[in-house]
């Protein structure tokens, strides 16, 4: 949904899926473990500083998976209250309230290739929670204010919300069609997986390529993808599998 935007990343450790592609294991398979800092909101938001300067306006937190940690809010709120707005990408297994408080919210189920099983009654219940009428968001930011004040800065005023689901083969292709047809008035995306996380090599992008002309073409045959945005991995055709960039 934000491809091509400028942003910071925040990387947290932990996940509840153990997906077999992942591109980030090393935030839960222990790999990295040395590497693993806790920081308080305002310590991440020095280090962004200092690394970005004011050089940046977006925020992206990903994973692991982020909803796992309900301490998230205090970030998203010290960061909103500098200007910065927020992405977060989850696979919509978990809730936080803090999730109301992003501004581009991308949830993204993992299909079968990855081993794992989406549970589709929180899927279905985060979606209703994400995608309430605008009317509804205002009431429900004006009961926050009225009730809680340290919750009243949570709700974001255009918040974005969107799916997306990585293929890899034509069983996920099934699964992506079945995610959008149960959730058709958000925006959808697929995006094309990458087989080749644990290779050294930069240049990967050429396979990359070529397995997004394939979900094109795939796409392209069902018309329940009339709407559906179609994404090459973008970070991974600029800088292959290299990490912190």
């Amino acid at each position: 949904m934000v491809i091509g935007q400028k942003t910071m990343f925040v990387r947290t450790a932990g996940c509840d899926y153990r997906c077999s592609w992942c591109d980030s294991a090393f935030t839960w398979d222990g790999s990295a473990k040395d590497q693993i800092r806790k920081l308080s909101a305002q310590q991440v938001w020095e280090e962004l500083q200092a690394i970005g300067g004011d050089r940046f306006s977006h925020v992206t937190i990903s994973g692991g998976n982020p909803a796992l940690l309900s301490s998230i809010g205090e970030l998203v709120r010290l960061l909103r209250a500098n200007g910065i707005r927020t992405a977060v990408e989850t696979q919509g297994s978990r809730w936080q309230d803090w999730l109301l408080g992003i501004d581009d919210v991308t949830i993204s189920p993992k299909p079968p290739s990855s081993g794992m099983n989406t549970d589709f009654a929180m899927l279905d219940e985060m979606i209703r929670r994400l995608s309430r009428s605008p009317v509804e968001s205002m009431m429900q930011q004006i009961m926050f204010a009225d009730d809680d004040e340290e919750n009243g800065d949570l709700q974001a005023l255009h918040q974005q919300v969107s799916l997306k689901v990585v293929i890899f083969d034509e069983a996920d292709l099934d699964y992506a069609e079945q995610v959008h047809l149960r959730y058709p008035g958000i925006p959808f995306y697929m995006q094309t997986g990458n087989p080749d996380v644990l290779r050294e090599e930069d240049d990967i992008a050429a396979s990359l390529l070529r397995r997004y002309e394939w979900l094109i073409d795939q796409a392209m045959e069902r018309r329940s993808f009339n709407d559906a945005r179609i994404l090459p991995q973008l970070h991974t055709l600029v800088w292959g599998n290299k990490r912190g960039v």
